[in-house]
């Protein structure tokens, strides 16, 4: 899993803008993947200036956790809805490189397409590392839909202002809220409900997450 060296991470918030209308056509939208045996979750922690970059790797579909890296790092882009990316990806891509166990994908607490340009969080992490991503949010950025049946497993499509569809409105939990989950590259949006369906047995955010944002908050 070596990143590629897309642009550069000194940026403006214009220049950011300009990286991810240049970068998001080369999204890969259909599944492009392999049997998944380990999934992976990431999250960041931010206190002042400081970040805390956590990967949880667990087996799939079993969901014990194998593997898990934490680095704590200095943030350098300021906190900008819609270019949260830029802010959260530098640390994370050093806890990738601390782990042992390369994950057969990765599940980001943020968005993927599902976002006013189409390059979310796990749009911008799946380019870069070029692997399956998939992103799963708990509010939505950007874009409309109905609310799906209380039912887990019961969605419906988020649409954008030309009727597109970006993601889709998840019930992972039985009478619980939402989540909003979105192809991040090389899975489709079919593949990343139904994976994400998969890793929630119990609880609304995926396990991936859950274990990510434990060590996050500490």
């Amino acid at each position: 899993m070596r990143p590629c060296q897309l642009h550069t991470w000194d940026l403006s918030p214009t220049e950011a803008i300009a990286v991810q209308l240049q970068l998001r056509d080369q999204v890969i939208r259909c599944d492009d993947f392999g049997e998944i045996k380990t999934v992976a979750g990431a999250d960041l922690g931010i206190r002042g200036s400081l970040a805390t970059a956590v990967i949880s790797v667990l087996s799939y579909p079993s969901l014990v956790l194998v593997d898990q890296s934490v680095v704590k790092t200095a943030v350098q882009f300021p906190y900008i809805p819609g270019l949260l990316s830029f802010r959260e990806i530098p640390p994370l891509l050093q806890a990738f490189d601390q782990l042992q166990t390369i994950p057969d994908l990765i599940i980001l607490d943020g968005h993927g397409v599902a976002h006013p340009r189409r390059f979310g969080l796990a749009s911008h992490l799946g380019l870069i590392l070029d692997w399956p991503t998939i992103g799963c949010a708990k509010s939505r950025l950007f874009g409309t839909y109905q609310e799906p049946e209380l039912e887990k497993g019961s969605y419906r499509f988020l649409h954008d202002r030309d009727q597109n569809v970006i993601g889709a409105a998840v019930r992972t939990r039985s009478q619980t809220k939402v989540v909003f989950v979105s192809t991040g590259h090389r899975v489709s949006l079919d593949s990343a409900v139904r994976l994400t369906l998969a890793c929630c047995p119990r609880y609304k955010l995926p396990e991936t997450t859950r274990y990510a944002h434990r060590l996050a908050s500490n």
